[in-house]
């Protein structure tokens, strides 16, 4: 158990966000959300809103409660046992409200993250574009500054909430001769400003979620509502990505504890040659594996939490959280169902659904191949930075370290295999 970690403010907390999602969410919400019925869940944004329990990381001024990441990182946790497409919308407050509450003014603060964190107004990102997927910096979508506005042009695809969504955070190239890092800026729009649905997506899971490809033509968006600085669209952007990867990375770990606790309790009775499937070892080792995989994965979260909690760097930590639990709990619903069989092919149990959802977590928000990048690269740097403190003696360039093994790679290999001909 995890709650030798926790404080009891923390423990408190979670238990109170297992309540909500135990007793207040209408279970027919997500049916209505899986068959289409259902565009978007306003309802039970505005149910968690009133809970306070949207943006527990923020200040109270804004809605918010002032904890840490930890606590955000328990509740979308258990968010996470829904599904996706919830916990998508639970996360969203707090991604967008990063964005605003770090770069923001006060009357941007005001305007859009106070009703946002109350549940009375909904807001969408958007990133990818037809050309453009984890190339987030090849952006084409494009602001030309005409006096107090910006004149905005361009298209964003798989919107969560382009359908359902009251305002959207959109970057768009505003220089058009800077690197890529350094042209882009953040605005944010209403949807009456003139956005336009182009296309529903027919998902294979995070359904009713509302995710679309919406266009802007020639929208004129007042300067006040660029957000932060000019061509300052990257600072926006990796901000955003510490929530954005670690709701996903808390919300697959739901996700998978759901599905591990329905193959544990059907593992229990189920019977097949005359005892109970729990006793066969190719059942109780799954289980095994998939329960020490879910708990490794809580920790790379907390510790990505903590660090997130200093306002240091912590890139390679919130990348590598990512993707190991969103491919801990995809690994965890897929053995959940093998534990099931037949069965949990169906829809009779829930596993199908959380399947399809999981295995949109290693895509989205960055695909895992690009968080391995990300990963790679910092540790390349952490590890042949000049400035590290507390260096061990095991680089080949350390006098009196690994001397043969120096020799033989540095000096003419001729010498020591001279050629016998």
């Amino acid at each position: 158990m995890f709650d030798v970690l926790l404080s009891e403010e923390e423990k408190k907390l979670r238990d109170e966000v297992r309540a909500f999602v135990r007793d207040k969410v209408d279970r027919t919400l997500i049916l209505k959300m899986d068959s289409k019925d259902k565009e978007y869940p306003s309802e039970f944004v505005k149910a968690a809103g009133k809970e306070n329990l949207l943006g527990l990381r923020f200040p109270k001024k804004y809605g918010g409660r002032g904890l840490g990441w930890v606590s955000e990182m328990l509740a979308v946790e258990e968010v996470g046992v829904l599904g996706i497409a919830l916990d998508c919308a639970y996360s969203l407050p707090s991604i967008i409200g990063e964005g605003i509450e770090k770069f923001g003014t006060e009357e941007q603060k005001i305007n859009y993250l106070l009703p946002t964190l109350q549940g009375t107004k909904i807001g969408g990102e958007g990133l990818t574009e037809p050309r453009s997927g984890s190339d987030f910096f090849g952006t084409i979508t494009t602001a030309v500054k005409e006096n107090d506005t910006f004149i905005l042009n361009g298209e964003k695809r798989f919107v969560a909430g382009g359908v359902g969504a009251d305002y959207f955070l959109i970057y768009a190239k505003t220089s058009f001769e800077a690197k890529p890092h350094e042209s882009l800026s953040a605005f944010l729009i209403d949807r009456d400003d003139g956005v336009r649905v182009e296309e529903e997506y027919e998902l294979m899971g995070c359904r009713g979620m509302g995710a679309a490809r919406i266009v802007m033509e020639n929208l004129a968006i007042p300067e006040a509502n660029l957000l932060g600085k000019l061509n300052g669209g990257s600072d926006v952007f990796n901000a955003m990505m510490v929530p954005e990867r670690l709701t996903s990375a808390s919300g697959a770990v739901g996700m998978g504890v759901a599905a591990l606790e329905i193959a544990v309790r059907y593992a229990h009775k189920r019977e097949a040659f005359g005892r109970a499937i729990r006793r066969f070892e190719g059942i109780s080792f799954k289980v095994a594996d998939c329960a020490t995989e879910l708990d490794a994965a809580r920790g790379l979260i907390y510790r990505a939490a903590k660090v997130a909690d200093t306002g240091e760097w912590c890139r390679k930590e919130v990348s590598q959280a990512k993707t190991f639990c969103t491919e801990a709990g995809f690994q965890a619903v897929s053995e959940a169902m093998q534990i099931l069989g037949g069965i949990g092919y169906t829809d009779v149990y829930p596993i199908e659904r959380l399947f399809r959802d999981a295995r949109l977590a290693t895509i989205w928000t960055g695909s895992n191949e690009v968080q391995r990048l990300i990963v790679q690269n910092e540790v390349f740097k952490e590890i042949l930075s000049e400035d590290r403190s507390l260096k061990r003696d095991v680089e080949l360039d350390t006098p009196g370290a690994h001397k043969t093994t120096e020799k033989v790679y540095t000096e003419d290999p001729k010498k020591y295999y001279p050629d016998k001909s």
